[in-house]
C-alpha cells in the first residue's frame, strides 16, 4: 500500500511566498567570502597595473624647465598641460617607429601564425601521444629561454665573424651579411618567429584537442581527407584562439624592444633611437632623462594599442556576433 502525503497549504506557502532571511544571509556570507579570496588580486592589480598608469599619465602633464640663462641655475618641474601629448603628435622620428612597425607586423603575424597552425595542426594529426608531446616540448623551448638571451643567441648566429651563416655563404660565394640594412628585418623577424612559435602553438594546439573526436571520425567516414578536414573543421573551431593569438602578436609587435636594441650594437647606423616606438620612448627617458615625454608618448602608445586591439576584436568577431 502505497500513502502519498501532499504538502499542507502552509508548508507551501512558506516555501514559496516567503523570502527565507537566511537564504540572503547565506549569500551575503558567499559574497563576503568572494571578496576576501579576490582582494589580494585586485589589490595587486590597482599597485602593478592602475596606479603606475595612472602616475604616467599625471607626470605627462608636466615638464622640467631649466631657470637661468645658459640653463644654469636648475631646474624645476612646471604644469604644461598638452603640451608633451602636442609634441608627441607631431614627432616624426616616434610615428616613423610606428609605421615602421606596422609594416612589419603586416608581413610577420601572418607569417608567424600560419607557422604555428601548422605546427598545431600536424601535432593534432600524430596518433602517437608520447610522440607528440615530444614534439610540443622541443618547439617549447625557445619560448622558455629569456628572450634577451635569445635575441644574444641569435645575434652571435648573425655575426659576420664568429656566426656559421656567413661562412656558409662564402662556401656557396653568396655574400651573407644579415645585419645589412637590407636584412635586418629579416633576422628581427626570423628571431621573433622562432621565440613565439611555441607559445602560440600551444595555444591553438590546446583548442585542437577540445574538438569532438566524433564530428572528425565521421567526417572521415564521409570521405573527407586530413586537409579537408582541416580547412573545413579544425581551423573554424579554433577561430577565437586564433583571434587571440592574433590580438597577442599585435600587442607584442608594438612593444618590440629587445630585439632591436642589441642589433643596434651591432648596426647602430640602420637601428636608430627610434627605431621601434618602444626604443623612441626608453631614449627619451633614459638618455635625454625627459622623463615627462616619455610618460606622454607611453599614454599615446598605450591609447593607440586598446583602439587596435579593440578594432581588431570587433572585426574578427563580428561575423559570430552577425
Amino acid at each position: 500500500m502505497t500513502i502519498s502525503s501532499a504538502p499542507s497549504p502552509r508548508t507551501t506557502r512558506r516555501a514559496v511566498g516567503s523570502p527565507p532571511t537566511a537564504r540572503r544571509g547565506w549569500r551575503a556570507s558567499q559574497n563576503r567570502a568572494g571578496l576576501a579570496f579576490a582582494a589580494p588580486f585586485y589589490i595587486g592589480f590597482a599597485f602593478v597595473f592602475v596606479l603606475p598608469i595612472l602616475y604616467a599619465i599625471q607626470q605627462s602633464f608636466f615638464s622640467v624647465k631649466s631657470s637661468g640663462g645658459l640653463g644654469l641655475g636648475g631646474t624645476e618641474v612646471v604644469f604644461s598641460g598638452i603640451d608633451n601629448y602636442v609634441r608627441a603628435f607631431s614627432d616624426e622620428g616616434f610615428w616613423g617607429s610606428m609605421v615602421r612597425v606596422a609594416i612589419f607586423a603586416v608581413i610577420q603575424i601572418p607569417i608567424s601564425l600560419g607557422l604555428s597552425l601548422t605546427a598545431a595542426l600536424l601535432l593534432d594529426s600524430l596518433s602517437s601521444e608520447v610522440r607528440a608531446s615530444g614534439f610540443r616540448t622541443a618547439l617549447l623551448v625557445p619560448y622558455m629561454v629569456p628572450a634577451i638571451v635569445a635575441s644574444l643567441i641569435w645575434v652571435y648566429l648573425y655575426s659576420p665573424r664568429v656566426g656559421p651563416f656567413t661562412s656558409v655563404g662564402d662556401f656557396f660565394g653568396i655574400d651573407v651579411n644579415l645585419f645589412s640594412p637590407s636584412m635586418l628585418w629579416f633576422s628581427i623577424g626570423n628571431l621573433i618567429v622562432w621565440m613565439v612559435l611555441g607559445f602560440n602553438m600551444l595555444i591553438l594546439y590546446g583548442s585542437l584537442r577540445g574538438i569532438d573526436r566524433s564530428v572528425l571520425e565521421a567526417a572521415r567516414v564521409d570521405g573527407a581527407g586530413a586537409l579537408r578536414i582541416a580547412w573545413s573543421i579544425k581551423i573554424p573551431a579554433i577561430r577565437g584562439s586564433l583571434v587571440l593569438t592574433g590580438l597577442l602578436s599585435i600587442i607584442g609587435m608594438l612593444q618590440i624592444f629587445n630585439e632591436p636594441l642589441l642589433f643596434r650594437a651591432a648596426s647602430p647606423e640602420t637601428v636608430t633611437k627610434d627605431f621601434t616606438p618602444i626604443m623612441s620612448i626608453y631614449f627619451q627617458a633614459f638618455a635625454s632623462n625627459n622623463y615627462n615625454y616619455a610618460a606622454a608618448l607611453s599614454v599615446v602608445l598605450a591609447a593607440l594599442l586598446g583602439v587596435l586591439s579593440f578594432g581588431f576584436y570587433k572585426l574578427t568577431t563580428r561575423k559570430d556576433a552577425s
